[in-house]
């Protein structure tokens, strides 16, 4: 593992369907535009337990809203206030008000039945869950040889230029403390803005600008793997050539900006896996918070503190 990236594989055992109730408050951020057609597929393995759905439309000519009111009566639906997913996603993390955020497309791809192995991860001590579609026990049956080719390129440039080590760079499906919001620095906009103009940082990468960013601010961070499917209707606004350059400019303005302080005094964390994958802090006292575990992880301990 990188020196200066503390990231992390997390296995996570079984399949869950629904989120803990007794845990922390968990809302969803959902950017949509055009996607009226996909909502019900993403509603129907939304996992119980979410206390907040926000669906953050793109000025969406169909019946995108409409459909998601029926779908979560409760929704908090937000026009956004330029245009592109990274500044709907903006939108969207300054309304959450739960404990945990987690983004997550609207088009199908992503599995909401995996929501609970990202708060999993958050739970054992993470800052931030990266999903990825190349760690073990990931995948994707919607990707292309040139989008997976890009994605490894881009891994490699952004690992020699900022010191990660993530496996996939470019995959939206994500969480974190809301808490940390202040270190993501996006900027939503006013309602003020013209809706039709994108600035830097409102297109697709946002995803790399937020890895980037937490990893500079030394938070802690753990892969989560995660399945990609492809969409279930109509077609992806990703244009692979000029988002991927989107993408190449950001790694390089980033390593020009001066990071906001991440209350842990830019200290990358230290992490290690257990033998069941799930991540244990060795740089605190807290423990994942699991059956059984406490035991495994002082036996790890033990067996790290051991000569050779």
């Amino acid at each position: 593992m990188h020196r200066n990236a503390p990231t992390t594989q997390v296995l996570v055992r079984g399949q869950r369907s629904d989120n803990d109730p007794k845990g922390p408050s968990v809302a969803v951020v959902i950017p949509a535009m055009n996607e009226a057609k996909n909502l019900p597929s993403l509603a129907a393995r939304m996992p119980e337990g979410i206390s907040e759905i926000v669906l953050v439309d793109g000025h969406s000519e169909d019946e995108t809203v409409a459909v998601a009111r029926e779908l979560w009566p409760n929704v908090r639906v937000i026009s956004q206030n330029r245009r592109g997913k990274g500044n709907a996603l903006a939108c969207g993390f300054a309304a959450v008000e739960s404990d945990i955020t987690v983004m997550i497309d609207a088009d199908g791809s992503m599995n909401p039945g995996e929501i609970p192995d990202f708060v999993d991860a958050l739970q054992a001590g993470a800052d931030y869950a990266k999903g990825s579609r190349f760690a073990e026990g990931g995948g994707s049956s919607d990707i292309t040889r040139v989008r997976a080719l890009g994605n490894r390129l881009l891994n490699a440039v952004t690992r020699l230029a900022h010191g990660t080590a993530y496996t996939d760079l470019c995959y939206g499906y994500n969480a974190f403390w809301t808490r940390i919001r202040p270190v993501l620095s996006l900027d939503p906009g006013t309602p003020a803005d013209d809706h039709t103009e994108k600035r830097w940082g409102d297109g697709f990468e946002v995803e790399t600008l937020m890895n980037i960013r937490v990893h500079t601010a030394g938070l802690r961070i753990a892969e989560v793997p995660s399945y990609e499917s492809p969409r279930v209707f109509g077609e992806s606004n990703l244009n692979a050539v000029n988002d991927g350059l989107r993408v190449l400019r950001t790694i390089a303005a980033e390593r020009q900006r001066k990071p906001p302080t991440s209350g842990r005094s830019g200290q990358a964390a230290n992490f290690r896996q257990d033998e069941l994958g799930v991540v244990v802090d060795f740089d605190s006292e807290r423990r994942v918070r699991r059956t059984g575990l406490r035991r495994r992880a002082q036996a790890l301990r033990e067996q790290l503190a051991e000569p050779g």
